[in-house]
């Protein structure tokens, strides 16, 4: 069976070649009528393949379509490929697929800042239990110290008529170099002015300088008129920053800032009197 199949198809080969070679003679001589400018007639085509015994070699239904149909013309070489086409159009959307399955669990997060405090709540209720019972007494504290008060009163009966000057001193034992003291005058003043206004200034000195710890301590007697009435009228103050030991303490009447000299009296058909005081360090 493959002895006679091969055989076949050696002889359908070898007559397929000298089929072609005919066709290309009868070609070349079909050709050269062309050239002379007579175009073959159908019997001259037919002639020129009894001549080259096409006819034994075709079937007969190729003979009578003429040349074209008996011999086919050599393949010729392959076009240049055309150029790509433009893209087409997005397809339509396609519909949503449906959920993925669920992931693995993350790691845990870094903690977060402090949030801001929160408003007081309400006061909860009373608990419930008994009264306890009283503890037993502590032991006995140590004796304590008495502070001494260290005081001194300077009293006197005498008219000054002085503008200006020492009214009074007195020496006073400081024992506390810490501590401050409390100072007070007490007499009767009169201020006299001979033409419009007039004022009259008392303070203390200290060693003979005022006190600077805080501030100065005076008092000052203002008239504007013809006055002779005389008052009982009463100057003090706290002073700090004295050193210990012994301070003379003095009272004086003089004149007060932007005004001049006017006739000034203390004491007046009067006691008059100082008091000095030693008091602990303020508190803070």
């Amino acid at each position: 069976m493959n002895v006679e199949t091969n055989s076949f198809n050696s002889q359908s080969y070898k007559m397929k070649m000298e089929t072609s070679f005919h066709c290309f003679l009868a070609a070349l001589i079909l050709s050269l009528y062309s050239v002379k400018g007579n175009s073959p007639k159908t019997d001259q085509v037919d002639s020129v393949y009894d001549s080259l015994s096409l006819t034994n070699k075709v079937s007969p239904s190729l003979l009578n379509k003429g040349s074209a149909g008996v011999c086919s013309g050599i393949p010729g070489i392959p076009g240049t490929p055309g150029q790509n086409g433009l893209p087409g159009r997005n397809g339509l959307q396609g519909q949503k697929g449906n959920d993925g399955t669920k992931g693995a669990k993350g790691d845990k997060g870094a903690t977060g800042k402090m949030g801001p405090k929160g408003n007081l709540g309400e006061r909860g209720p009373i608990g419930i239990g008994q009264k306890g019972n009283l503890g037993d007494p502590g032991p006995q504290g140590e004796n304590g110290t008495v502070h001494s008060i260290n005081w001194k009163q300077y009293v006197w009966r005498r008219e000054d008529a002085k503008d200006t000057g020492l009214i009074q001193e007195c020496v006073f034992k400081k024992y506390d170099s810490s501590t401050a003291l409390r100072v007070m005058y007490a007499a009767d003043m009169r201020l006299h002015c001979s033409n419009g206004d007039c004022c009259g200034r008392w303070y203390f000195t200290f060693d003979g300088a005022e006190c600077s710890g805080p501030m100065a301590i005076e008092g000052v007697v203002y008239v504007d008129i013809k006055s002779y009435v005389h008052r009982p009228r009463q100057i003090e103050g706290l002073c700090e920053n004295i050193p210990s030991g012994l301070i003379r303490v003095a009272v004086h009447v003089g004149n007060c800032p932007s005004y001049g000299t006017s006739d000034r009296h203390s004491g007046w058909n009067s006691v008059s009197r100082i008091i000095i005081e030693e008091y602990p360090q303020s508190q803070k």
